[in-house]
């Protein structure tokens, strides 16, 4: 990326202001008074219970810390995987994911049930409405309607639109048309039948087909904007790198990213700690029948199981996140609860067929604590957007912009990077999510600034960030095989440790010196806790990975073209 000296420095700098000031609006800082005021929760318990919280309670967190390099943008934090009681597999009401989001401190939600015949036969109008309510209930969060689309030849993403005249019908066609479980499921049996396996390989063109459907929604001004996410790409291994290119390449307005860390973040608590002792994020499968030959597990890496909680796709550095940004195009990456059933919860299940209604019912209150592994929205993941306003459109379009942070544990309050061209006084410069152009020869500076976590996350401990570090590599264009999941040049640059006893904001600073190739860089933070030899994340172990104790945040990419 260029030749000569590297360097850095940091500075440790006093907080302006104070998390304990009322006019200090940030999530965090709102929702660390509450904690503090008896508001919280006990670490491992839950803010608000299966019953919906109070419409009327003090909210507040209108927006997050404005960001100061990124023309004005501010930040929302958020969650685009939740379930409700329209899915087989969960059992909460709309209006309860939508208090418990509220109660810890997000912005904007999605709700996300599974597609499949049961759900475009029945919930989708009964799921509509109850969105509607919710909006009118709780009118400072954004309640987006979704879907999690069953990929025909792949995984499971989300969809959603903003809300609008045609965004109903939108979704109605687009699942009865190209979700991978009507599309496998047998004509008598109220399918399609046109695909072996939701997975199999014979979907992937329905896929595609799905995504320019999407794509000529937009185009003729039916909606503004429509997205998709793929969700666990790596849990079963059969999104391989071939149709993350493809979608990308076919609507690359629409399939925007991934999921980077999963939801299920509690799935891999001890059974001593009140857990189910299984894979961190459900990841614990083997190879399948539609697997990825690619994926197969090593003596030194396990593409099926995480590593500090992010799927092996974003955690491996110089892995398959790293290969699609070599080529120079974003590929935006997210963390999410993925909630069906919540840790500490002690409702279950309501006793309706769902296949034939549509629905789980109301669920049940046993009075007695149940065994899940999800976390509510926002109680542990959340994807920060950085965004000119709170509306529908515009955090869509900062996602789509990949001016995102995924957060786990509340690492971090906050976080801003500026990428500029030392001698072209460019004194803005651009940050996460953009794109600067440099003339050859230039020295790039790259200056980071983290707000450090002051106050109890909902874990009940002060998370305590150890290290940033600053990834980069070239800029080496499309990929000649479509299946290229490495990205060899690409390395860590420089660890930034913070200092012990660090309070407030740090800063960090480094130069790439007479730069003379295209690059690319990212950002990742940790508490520490668990790394490798190299700095890197490790493989959770199956059964035994307390979440609270292996916090990491991963930022979207800067890119840097050279002219």
């Amino acid at each position: 990326m260029g030749a000569g000296h590297d360097h850095h420095h940091h500075e440790l700098e006093p907080v302006e202001g104070s998390w304990r000031d009322e006019a200090d609006d940030r999530p965090l800082s709102i929702a660390r008074r509450r904690f503090l005021a008896g508001m919280g929760i006990a670490a491992g318990a839950a803010a608000v219970g299966t019953g919906t919280a109070a419409a009327d309670s003090d909210h507040g967190h209108h927006h997050g810390p404005r960001n100061p390099w990124q023309s004005g943008d501010r930040w929302f934090a958020g969650d685009h995987h939740i379930h409700t009681k329209y899915s087989p597999d969960a059992q909460y009401e709309v209006a309860t994911q939508v208090a418990n989001a509220r109660e810890y401190g997000l912005d904007w939600l999605v709700i996300t049930d599974h597609g499949g015949v049961a759900h475009q036969k029945f919930s989708i109008d009964q799921v509509s409405p109850d969105i509607e309510r919710a909006r009118e209930q709780y009118r400072d969060m954004l309640v987006y309607q979704g879907l999690e689309w069953n990929i025909p030849g792949a995984e499971h993403a989300t969809v959603f639109l903003p809300p609008g005249r045609h965004t109903v019908d939108i979704l109605r066609a687009f699942e009865a048309a190209y979700d991978g479980g009507i599309l496998s499921t047998p004509v008598a049996n109220g399918g399609l039948g046109l695909i072996q396996r939701a997975t199999s390989a014979d979907g992937e063109p329905y896929a595609l087909a799905a995504l320019r459907y999407l794509d000529a929604q937009v185009f003729a001004g039916r909606t503004e904007i429509a997205l998709m996410l793929a969700n666990h790409p790596a849990r079963r291994g059969v999104d391989s790198p071939h149709e993350l290119r493809g979608w990308r390449d076919t609507a690359p307005d629409v399939a925007i990213g991934m999921e980077g860390a999963p939801g299920h973040q509690a799935a891999a608590i001890s059974a001593a700690n009140g857990g189910r002792a299984d894979g961190r994020g459900f990841y614990e499968a083997s190879p399948g029948a539609d697997s990825f030959p690619g994926y197969a597990p090593t003596a030194a890496e396990n593409p099926y199981r995480t590593y500090g909680g992010f799927d092996w796709m974003t955690a491996k550095l110089g892995g398959l996140w790293d290969s699609l940004l070599a080529e120079g195009k974003p590929w935006t990456i997210t963390a999410t609860s993925d909630s069906h059933q919540n840790f500490g919860d002690t409702y279950v299940q309501g006793g309706q067929d769902y296949n034939r209604t549509g629905s789980r019912g109301a669920p049940v209150d046993t009075g007695k604590r149940q065994v899940y592994g999800d976390f509510w929205p926002g109680q542990y993941s959340s994807t920060l957007v950085g965004a000119t306003s709170r509306s529908y459109v515009d955090i869509m379009r900062g996602l789509r912009s990949g001016k995102v942070v995924a957060v786990h544990g509340r690492l971090v309050d906050g976080l801003d990077l500026r990428v500029r061209a030392k001698s072209d006084g460019d004194n803005r410069g651009v940050s996460i999510g953009g794109r600067t152009f440099v003339r050859r020869g230039t020295d790039v500076e790259v200056t980071i600034e983290v707000t450090l976590a002051s106050r109890p996350n909902f874990g009940g401990s002060v998370p305590k960030l150890a290290k940033v570090d600053l990834i980069a590599g070239p800029l080496t264009g499309a990929a000649a095989d479509r299946d290229a999941m490495t990205a060899p040049e690409t390395k860590l640059v420089e660890t930034f440790e913070v200092p012990g006893g660090a309070r407030g904001r740090v800063r960090f600073t480094h130069v790439f010196r007479n730069v003379d190739r295209a690059f690319y860089l990212r950002l990742r933070g940790s508490d520490g806790n668990r790394l490798d030899s190299a700095g890197n994340p490790v493989m959770d172990v199956v059964g035994d990975a307390d979440p609270w104790s292996d916090l990491w945040f991963y930022a979207n990419p800067v890119f840097v073209d050279v002219i």
